[in-house]
C-alpha cells in the first residue's frame, strides 16, 4: 500500500491538533457530528454501533490507522458509530476542510484519495464477504492472514464481535491453533 505512506507524508505537517485519549474513553458518540480525520499514534480503538441489544465492532484502528466516523466524513449527518478507545491513545487530527483541502490541492493528492477510497470499499467488499459466506474459523482465518497486528492490539471479546462469533467460539479457534 505505497499510496497509505504518501498518504501519511502529505499528511505529516498538517495535522491541526493532538488528542489524547484515556482506555474506554469515546473519540466519536452515536448521534453527534464529528467529521474530523484520525491518526493513530499510539493505543487501539474500535468503532462499533448499538443495536440495543448488543455492541456490533465494525473497524479496529491501531498504530499508523487513519480512523473517522466515516458515515459523518462523507455526509456530514449524526454518525450511526461510537468510536472508544480499548487502550490510552494518543491521536492527530485534521479536520474535514483541512483534509479536503490537501486533498484537492493538486492531482498527485486527488489520485492518493482515490486509491485510499477503493481501499477502503475493497475492504468493506472483503468483510461482507467474509460474513455472509464463511464459517467462523474461516472468517478467523482470513481475519488474521489480512491483519495480523489485530491479535496483538486488540482484546479477544472485540475481535470476537468483528467476526461475529461469540467469545467461545473464538477461543475455541485459537485452541485448535496449538
Amino acid at each position: 500500500m505505497e499510496f497509505y505512506n504518501q498518504l501519511l507524508e502529505v499528511l505529516s505537517s498538517n495535522w491541526e491538533q493532538e488528542i489524547v485519549l484515556k482506555r474506554n474513553e469515546y473519540l466519536v458518540s452515536k448521534d453527534t457530528i464529528n467529521s474530523d480525520l484520525f491518526l493513530v499514534e499510539e493505543g487501539s480503538l474500535r468503532v462499533f454501533i448499538d443495536d440495543d441489544e448488543e455492541e456490533h465492532t465494525i473497524r479496529f484502528g491501531y498504530k499508523n490507522s487513519i480512523i473517522t466516523a466515516l458515515d459523518c466524513f462523507l455526509t456530514e449527518t449524526p454518525t450511526r458509530f461510537y468510536i472508544q478507545a480499548l487502550k490510552k491513545c494518543k491521536l492527530k487530527m485534521i479536520s474535514k476542510n483541512a483534509f479536503t483541502e490537501l486533498m484537492q490541492s493538486t492531482e498527485e493528492n486527488r489520485k492518493i484519495w482515490e486509491q485510499l477510497l477503493q481501499s477502503f470499499v475493497f475492504q468493506q467488499i472483503e468483510r461482507e464477504i467474509d460474513l455472509i459466506t464463511y464459517s467462523p474459523q474461516k472468517r478467523f482465518e482470513n481475519v488474521l492472514h489480512r491483519s495480523p497486528q489485530v491479535f496483538q492490539e486488540i482484546p479477544m471479546k472485540y475481535i470476537a464481535s468483528y467476526l461475529r462469533m461469540t467469545p467461545e467460539t473464538l477461543s475455541r479457534i485459537l485452541k485448535t491453533l496449538d
